[in-house]
């Protein structure tokens, strides 16, 4: 939908039960519906104003909305300027899977009583996971969020939820070794969460626990630490950075350019210009 002053814009995960919309609207009205998923968001921008389970609420900028699967509810501006806001929509089997892996047996299904949570640490989570999905990101980025904001939403705003995990135990040195090994051998690839886990022989929840204790990075920040190193070595061989990007396993070269100028300080065409300017590398 595209018109002036309204606009939308949606994405799926391919292989995943996820997908996420980013809209603005003004005059636009929702008729009453539902959803089958639950359906998680952020209010960016204005306010809207919305019916759910027999009373009128309103989502602010900043404020989180919560809604079950088959909430019926509507929804339109409640300012005059409109509002911006971004929906994230989870089949229930992933919630299940993500607070299984989190905490084994028979997790349940959080329960949201309350449509609109006001909680800027939520928002983050979700709005994270959100942009990982519009921006395409690596298949561990997108689960790695994923498990992060599902289990914040359970934590901080369902009444009924799943058991909250033992954050405490000792980390399996062996297990976190053989998925980073895994990582070496495959960065340029869109390994996934699973993928991992089973190369490490633990959960997913618990690879990403020992990994952050063991590396002191998540396996995502590692496997792209490991494309930039690749990167960094194909332009000080002169590789233009389109190629070098491909070859890292960036998804283009503005991904390349965006995630090399904040590590190094400098740009991928400026770091080659500069390793074959007479020779001398900086």
């Amino acid at each position: 939908m595209t018109s002036a002053g309204e606009r939308a814009a949606y994405w799926r995960v391919p292989g995943l039960a996820l997908e996420a919309m980013d809209a603005r609207f003004e005059r636009y009205a929702y008729p009453m519906h539902a959803h089958d998923t639950y359906s998680f968001g952020v209010t960016d921008d204005g306010a809207q104003s919305f019916v759910c389970r027999g009373g009128r609420h309103v989502s602010a900028a900043g404020l989180v909305m919560a809604f079950n699967p088959d909430d019926p509810h509507d929804g339109r501006s409640a300012v005059q300027h409109g509002y911006r806001y971004r929906m994230l929509h989870l089949g229930e089997g992933l919630v299940r899977e993500v607070l299984a892996d989190a905490a084994p047996g028979d997790a349940g299904l959080p329960l949201f009583d309350t449509p609109v949570v006001d909680d800027p640490a939520l928002a983050r989570a979700v709005a994270r996971l959100h942009t990982a999905v519009a921006e395409n990101a690596s298949r561990l980025i997108v689960e790695e969020r994923l498990a992060a904001s599902v289990l914040a939403l359970t934590r901080r705003a369902a009444t009924r939820s799943a058991p909250v995990p033992d954050q405490r135990g000792r980390v399996d040195l062996a297990a976190v070794a053989r998925a980073r090994g895994l990582l070496r051998q495959r960065f340029a690839e869109n390994v996934g969460a699973d993928e991992l886990a089973r190369a490490a022989g633990c959960s997913r929840f618990a690879l990403y626990r020992g990994f952050r204790a063991a590396y002191g990075f998540a396996p995502s920040d590692y496997q792209r630490d490991l494309r930039l190193r690749r990167a960094r070595a194909l332009l000080a061989e002169g590789t233009v950075p389109a190629t070098a990007a491909a070859e890292a396993g960036f998804a283009d070269q503005a991904h390349l350019t965006r995630w090399f100028t904040r590590t190094y300080g400098v740009t991928p065409a400026a770091y080659r210009t500069a390793l074959h300017r007479g020779g001398q590398r900086p």
